[in-house]
């Protein structure tokens, strides 16, 4: 009877350390399966990019417009939760809207004024561009312009003084009396203040003419009217397709070294020559100036993301916009001061 009981006691002490073996086990048959590289996929998965969201408006120059649209597009790609709302107008619209807290950003294609600066504008250079003058091809003096060029000196006789009234002054030729019909943009324009300042004028108030509101009714004008005489960004006034003329217009060259004639490196009848001119500085400045954009105090969040991502990633599509990018050391500099 004894020996009876042991064997049972025994028998239930083997099944007793069975089944604590088991238990202790157990976690080792639900671990999270290892991935390819031995370790839990839970574990490895990288945290999810913030990802960036919101609308930025924009307003101003309608020399920067066109860039400012691409720049828009292209960033909404890469950020399909940030919407845009671009408007032009004019510089001087776009600051306008700065100061008063109504846009995100302004575009101003001139430079910034001490007086904004006080009321809390903040601005940095994000391209190049320039202001060229503008004839119609069906100009009565076409020919002798393109061949002899037009002196800074008769452009601001033209535009600031006054003095020259006919086209047969512009090319010494008293026989010839058709009147010059000058036109200025009549809204606040950092193209007609680059264009003052090119003819020893301060600001835009200073130049003659018919105003015309907006870049693309200038050109428009200019087209239409054999007579006239206009100015017009480098952007506007090429088929950025093409790279041609726009179609009714020429570019009277400025005889930049007041030889008489229009050199080969004064004229420009291929958007391709009149860029070259102005990123390495043989087009004069003004009337070649830096694009700018301001806001209201230093730019913060998604405004200063955008801001940071034109001066690096946004640069590439520049030229294909007809815009000059910035050099190395210009970017740098833009990049500091939103630091």
């Amino acid at each position: 009877m004894q020996k009876q009981t042991l064997t049972w006691l025994s028998a239930l002490l083997v099944l007793a350390v069975t089944l604590s073996a088991c238990s202790t086990a157990a976690p080792e048959a639900t671990a999270v399966p290892a991935n390819d590289a031995g370790t839990s996929s839970e574990a490895t998965q990288a945290p999810a990019e913030e990802q960036l969201s919101g609308t930025i408006s924009v307003s101003g120059a309608f020399a920067l417009y066109p860039m400012m649209t691409v720049w828009a597009e292209e960033f909404t790609k890469l950020h399909p939760d940030v919407q845009f709302d671009v408007q032009g107008g004019g510089a001087g619209k776009g600051m306008t809207d700065t100061i008063a807290g109504a846009v995100d950003i302004g575009m101003i294609s001139r430079s910034i004024k001490d007086e904004e600066t006080a009321q809390g504008i903040f601005w940095v250079s994000v391209t190049k561009d320039a202001v060229f003058p503008i004839i119609s091809t069906e100009n009565p003096v076409a020919e002798q312009i393109l061949a002899k060029g037009i002196s800074q000196e008769t452009f601001a006789k033209i535009y600031i003084t006054g003095e020259i009234t006919t086209w047969g002054e512009v090319v010494g030729d008293p026989a010839i009396t058709d009147e010059i019909h000058v036109f200025t943009r009549s809204d606040a324009s950092g193209a007609a203040e680059q264009w003052a300042k090119f003819g020893g004028g301060k600001a835009q108030e200073d130049l003659k003419g018919i105003g015309v509101n907006g870049e693309p009714a200038i050109l428009d004008t200019v087209i239409k009217d054999p007579l006239s005489i206009g100015y017009g960004n480098l952007n506007s006034i090429f088929d950025l397709s093409s790279g041609d003329l726009v179609p009714g217009i020429v570019i009277p060259p400025i005889d930049v070294n007041a030889n008489g004639q229009a050199d080969a490196e004064e004229t420009f009848k291929v958007k391709e020559d009149a860029f070259g001119a102005v990123a390495n500085g043989t087009y004069p400045s003004p009337p070649a100036r830096f694009e700018n954009l301001a806001t209201l105090g230093k730019p913060q969040g998604l405004t200063l993301a955008f801001i940071e991502w034109i001066l690096t990633d946004g640069q590439q599509y520049l030229e294909s916009a007809g815009f000059v990018p910035l050099t190395p050391e210009q970017q740098a500099e833009s990049l500091a001061k939103l630091k």
